[in-house]
């Protein structure tokens, strides 16, 4: 049986990109719906590139955090939305 963490970043593997989900979202499709800060904790330490962390947003729509900055965050996310939006 996965561990929470592992059905975390299962969930964040599969998110296309030019897409988000809320951290609120991910806990929720992992099975623990009151579990977002405990989301946004495992997500802060991937720091492997299969797993796009940085499409899972806050439930406001502000960026909120990313373990290698959130300017590259949003370069990231602004760069994935253009080049989906010309498909």
């Amino acid at each position: 049986m996965p561990t929470f963490t592992e059905k975390v970043f299962n969930v964040v593997r599969a998110i296309p990109a030019g897409k988000t989900l809320t951290y609120q979202e991910v806990a929720i499709k992992s099975g623990r719906p009151k579990a977002y800060r405990a989301v946004g904790n495992i997500l802060n330490t991937n720091f492997d590139p299969k797993i796009p962390c940085h499409r899972v947003i806050r439930s406001d729509g502000k960026t909120g955090g990313y373990n290698r900055g959130v300017e590259k965050k949003n370069k990231i996310l602004a760069r994935e939305k253009k080049s989906t939006a010309k498909m």
